[in-house]
């Protein structure tokens, strides 16, 4: 908690029969062409991974930008979002509910171990497996048989052949195959069950890239990685590998890219904002990414629940000058919300009924909440928590700055040192006003944007919401036989957050970085990496 609009997929879905056939093949355009590993090293900033290499235990982007090159799952993501077969040949249901996946033959691990439908089932297990205290593990809550009170086998997990398992959900899901491209899911190798924390210091995998060699990795120094000749998929390497360097700050990958001594860099310092379309030239890139940033204010917070707390929420909510602050402070890396999930995505919609309500209006904000005072007059101090270390102060500043001039009430910042001490005060309910949240989207689909977030229980439902209706529109989705079918529903749910806004959304969140001139063909992904197969040396 990872650049356009997921679109392409949806077209592969046959309602009755969900369907996920291979979108592209080798020496096509469809995320890969022919390979031509023969050009020099690729340069790309990175940070140490936080765990051994392990798919299911790497969930930052450390790791995750290494798990991607070096593995290769069912599908993979192309830099629109569009879904492709990689490993898999088909992906099929009737229901919505058991799928049937095929794989494609002749696929190996760099070991020469074959990828089989046992080195899916395998890692998937494992994943879930109570006891493994996996990172990843909430990916596979929705297979039969699995449990967050005893280890247990995913009993939805069934082997037919070699080259075809199928997969049974507790309930019907159809955009579970939108998920399969993210590394919870990738395939592992009979070695690495033998001793898992020595593979994830030297994987196996079955990706465009391996470890070059067994000192490939030098912890928080960099990890070289080198072509997998035996790669049978779209995302060849079109270089001579690829090396991530592990930088201590963005100032210094930011002054190695302006030297040419980092070929590509997908995050900026705050300090070259404003400049770094005049140093990189069209080598610069800012555009959006599936992440969003909220505020959250407590569904039981004194004033913030009820008919009185839906006209604060909406009264707060049109206060904020999104544009400006974005404009102002963001320097144009940040776009103003105009819903609860990402315009990466499809089925994103900038005009869901009630998003007006993210419309920057101080008289109509003043107006409802003299409305909420004639309920119950306010008092007190409005807060707004966050983490000192992620630079927040100065948005959250200029928002408690436009609540006290547009609503003339007390409001103000409150800081937290660390994130994870925000993070402390907020599970734990001890949080008394309204925090900062973000999220960044696991797999591009709209519900990974509201089930986590909202749903009744959810794991990441901070703002201790509930609705019922809410909650049916999402069953009704998940249930739905057809992604886009499910995008309606989701879409009808963000119409009662809009309602209730059980979270305000403030604004998306861009990737901004860019490449040196010693490479060429860089493109950024959906999540904000950069699809660094596709890079050329010059």
């Amino acid at each position: 908690m990872k650049i356009r609009r997921f679109a392409g997929f949806a077209a592969t879905i046959a309602v009755g029969a969900l369907a996920l056939t291979s979108c592209a093949s080798a020496g096509t355009d469809g995320g890969g062409s022919t390979a031509d590993s023969s050009g020099g090293i690729v340069t790309a900033w990175g940070s140490e991974p936080q765990n051994p290499l392990i798919p299911t235990n790497t969930n930052e982007v450390g790791g995750g930008k290494i798990i991607d090159l070096v593995f290769a799952g069912l599908v993979y993501y192309d830099a629109d979002g569009a879904a492709h077969n990689e490993v898999a040949k088909s992906i099929e249901t009737e229901d919505a509910q058991t799928y049937t996946i095929t794989l494609n033959e002749g696929w190996t691990f760099t070991n020469g171990e074959p990828v089989t439908s046992e080195s899916f089932v395998d890692a998937w297990n494992y994943g879930a497996k109570l006891s493994n205290a996996q990172l990843s593990s909430y990916f596979f809550e929705g297979i039969e048989g699995f449990s967050w009170d005893e280890d247990s086998e995913l009993t939805g997990l069934q082997i037919v052949d070699d080259t075809t398992f199928t997969v049974k959900l507790k309930q019907p899901e159809a955009d579970f195959p939108l998920r399969l491209g993210y590394s919870a899911y990738f395939p592992l190798p009979q070695v690495a069950f033998e001793d898992m924390d020595a593979f994830g210091e030297h994987p196996i995998g079955n990706g465009p890239y391996k470890v070059a060699s067994e000192d490939a990795w030098q912890h928080n120094v960099e990890i070289a990685l080198t072509p997998n000749e035996d790669y049978s998929g779209d995302r060849k390497a079109q270089n001579g590998g690829v090396t991530v360097k592990f930088y201590e700050t963005l100032d210094g990958a930011y002054n190695d890219l302006l030297a040419g001594q980092l070929d590509v860099l997908d995050q900026v310092p705050d300090s070259a904002f404003s400049t770094l379309e005049d140093e990189l030239g069209d080598r610069a890139v800012n555009q959006p990414a599936a992440m969003i940033q909220t505020l959250i204010i407590p569904m039981g917070l004194e004033h913030f629940s009820g008919a009185e707390g839906q006209l604060r929420r909406q009264a707060i909510s049109m206060a904020i000058n999104r544009e400006e602050i974005t404009d102002a402070i963001f320097e144009g890396t940040r776009t103003p919300a105009d819903d609860f999930t990402s315009p990466v995505i499809d089925g994103w919609s900038d005009s869901v009924a009630g998003s007006e309500v993210l419309d920057y209006n101080a008289a109509k904000a003043k107006s409802l909440w003299a409305q909420a005072d004639a309920i119950s007059p306010y008092t007190g101090t409005f807060t707004i928590g966050y983490n000192s270390d992620g630079g927040h102060q100065a948005w959250v500043d200029a928002v408690a700055n436009s609540l006290r001039n547009t609503l003339g009430i007390s409001a103000e910042g409150n800081p937290y040192p660390a994130f994870k001490d925000l993070r402390e005060d907020v599970t734990n309910g001890a949080i008394s006003g309204a925090f900062r949240s973000g999220w960044q989207a696991d797999y591009p689909g709209l519900y990974n944007f509201l089930g986590p977030l909202y749903g009744t229980g959810a794991g990441s439902n901070d703002a201790g919401y509930s609705n019922a209706e809410f909650d049916s529109l999402l069953a009704q989705g998940s249930a739905a036989t057809s992604v886009d079918e499910a995008n309606e529903y989701f879409t009808q749910a963000q119409e009662v957050l809009f309602q209730d806004l059980p979270a305000i959304p403030l604004w998306y969140q861009n990737v901004t970085g860019g490449s040196a001139d010693t490479v060429s063909n860089v493109e950024f992904g959906w999540n904000s990496v950069p699809l660094l197969y596709e890079v050329t040396k010059n």
